[in-house]
């Protein structure tokens, strides 16, 4: 299509620079792409773009990137409509003065299904009045992420309840609404099956908060993401309530979670097979109680002090279906060659194995080798321990091994050596912060092994995690984290504004001195990020582990 059409050619008759067999004419402006047409590439002088159906131009549209769309939809009024028409993705930023805009906007994008409303830390967002507009013209919305909304009140989501029933997925992030309005969210839009509640500021106010759920939304969901929440517990009733339950995420909330994961290990049918726990006031009961999950197949258990061997040993014994395994010791040596061997015995079908801060030896590392044979992800970061003999034991034992992560480990050339003959599946492997291997190793890896990918960093120098205040402490995401200092342009989908990382404030006014020093405990910045997200995705950032 770029070379057949062209909104800004030479003029009609005449001939394109620098080619004398080719002339162009221009389209019917009536009612077709205002563009200019090649003559002698199909016989004949007619327009071919003007009789693609609408249908089929809709799906060229959704094919196309963002930026893509907007060019595209200038070409013509027809293709201005039909793009409208066929949006279902639409990123706004959400300020203040976007309220008047909204009927011109929506009337053009009158298929929005998946919408996101961003607004930054500096300016003023749209209120219950705008958001109340926008459901009565959005009723179809089957996603809606909010994030810096903070003139949004429990009025405005009540709105939002009442008009888009048909919600499937809703995503907010440091808005200012309480309990009253995610009730109200719950109770009417009973096809809810994933709800991500990130620094909800209504919630946090006060010693203790109101209940939410479990509402008639309980019977759907199927996912729940709760993340730096004050008062996290009080989203319990929702979390018990939600029988068909599949993945739970708790993520830097306070409050003592054991009871409430013991309270779920007692229901009858327990759907849960994924579970992300970072940060938890948690101890080897909650553990014991998640070890009750029979079909759970991924957990990540990060910087949780209190946990220890008994706990890691009970799930690694009773959830035989683990796939994906990350543990974060944080360094405190209370989960060690007891637990790692307990996995090695029980966790035969693990294929992503992700250990940080602990400290196994090598009859540990030689059992998880030996008997994880599905064995494709493994990360190995921030250990004491691990040297030479337990990287030679993984070059040697692990055979299925795609990918490999190791950081600030005692590893030199010698160890790195053993992967030019073992390893036969492995396709990457990098290797950050081990100041013994060098890139000669490297060098000399890549030309006895052409398809395996070599990712060295050997001029960082290992430093501890440390504690930030909250004022220092940068958002993260994705197992990457940036300073707060640092806006990023956000693409919501098919249509897309330039917004900030989550709209959330910089005036912590708002919070609780307690929730001051809470988040200053929480600001520490992580050794290295427990995901392989990225690497998966085939970016190559040296920010994250992978």
């Amino acid at each position: 299509m770029g070379q057949s059409a062209s909104a800004h050619g030479s003029s009609p008759g005449g001939s394109s620079p620098g080619s004398s067999h080719h002339r162009y004419v221009t389209a019917n402006q009536s009612d077709s792409v205002d563009a200019q047409l090649p003559l002698g590439i199909f016989g004949d002088k007619q327009d071919y773009i003007s009789e693609i159906p609408d249908e089929c131009l809709a799906i060229i549209f959704q094919s196309l990137s963002s930026g893509d769309r907007k060019r595209c939809s200038l070409v013509c009024r027809r293709w201005f409509l039909v793009e409208g028409q066929s949006r279902q993705r639409l990123s706004l930023n959400a300020t203040a003065d976007i309220h008047a805009h909204i009927p011109a906007i929506f009337s053009r994008f009158d298929s929005v299904t998946k919408l996101a409303l961003r607004c930054d830390r500096k300016s003023s967002s749209i209120n219950d009045e705008a958001l109340a507009l926008i459901s009565l013209r959005c009723r179809n919305l089957t996603r809606l992420k909010l994030r810096g909304c903070r003139q949004v009140t429990d009025l405005g989501m009540t709105f939002i309840a009442k008009n888009c029933k048909v919600l499937k997925k809703f995503s907010c992030g440091s808005c200012t609404f309480g309990a009253e309005g995610m009730n109200a969210l719950l109770d009417h839009c009973s096809s809810l099956e994933e709800l991500s509640v990130k620094r909800l500021r209504g919630v946090n106010d006060g010693v203790v908060a109101p209940p939410i759920g479990p509402g008639a939304a309980a019977s759907s969901l199927k996912s729940i993401c709760l993340k730096e929440l004050y008062n996290g517990l009080s989203f319990g009733p929702l979390i018990i309530g939600s029988k068909n339950l599949r993945i739970l995420k708790l993520l830097r909330c306070l409050g003592d979670w054991d009871r409430l994961l013991e309270t779920i290990s007692y229901r009858e049918q327990n759907n849960l097979v994924e579970i992300h726990l970072e940060r938890l006031q948690l101890s080897d009961i909650g553990l014991t109680a998640i070890s009750k999950c029979s079909e759970l197949e991924v957990l990540h258990l990060l910087k949780a002090l209190d946990c220890t061997n008994a706990g890691v040993v009970a799930v690694a014994e009773h959830c035989k279906l683990l796939r994906k395994l990350h543990i974060d010791g944080w360094r405190s040596n209370r989960i060690g060659d007891e637990a790692l061997i307990a996995i090695a015995k029980n966790s035969l079908n693990l294929q992503e194995f992700v250990l940080i801060g602990l400290n196994p030896s090598s009859v540990s590392m030689s059992a998880i080798a030996s008997n994880c044979k599905k064995l494709e992800r493994l990360a190995l970061c921030g250990s004491e321990t691990i040297g030479d003999a337990e990287i030679s034991y993984i070059a040697e034992k692990c055979v299925a091994l795609r990918k490999l992560c190791i950081k600030g480990c005692h590893v030199s050339d010698q160890g790195i050596e053993a992967f030019a003959w073992g390893c036969p599946n492995l396709v990457k492997i990098k290797v950050k912060k081990c100041s013994e291997v060098t890139s000669d190793v490297a060098d000399w890896l890549r030309a006895r092994r052409t398809f395996l990918t070599v990712s060295l960093d050997v001029e960082e120098i290992e430093v501890e995690a440390v504690e930030v205040s909250a004022s220092d402490a940068g958002e993260q995401e994705d197992g990457v984290e940036y300073p707060s200092s640092v806006s990023r342009v956000t693409n919501g989908g098919s249509g897309g504004a330039a917004a900030n990382a989550d709209g959330s404030s910089s005036n912590n006014a708002g919070r609780s001195l307690p929730f001051k020093s809470w988040l200053g405990f929480l600001g520490g910045r992580s050794l290295v990020a427990c995901t392989f997200g990225r690497w998966l995705n085939g970016n190559s950032s040296s920010n994250g582990v992978i």
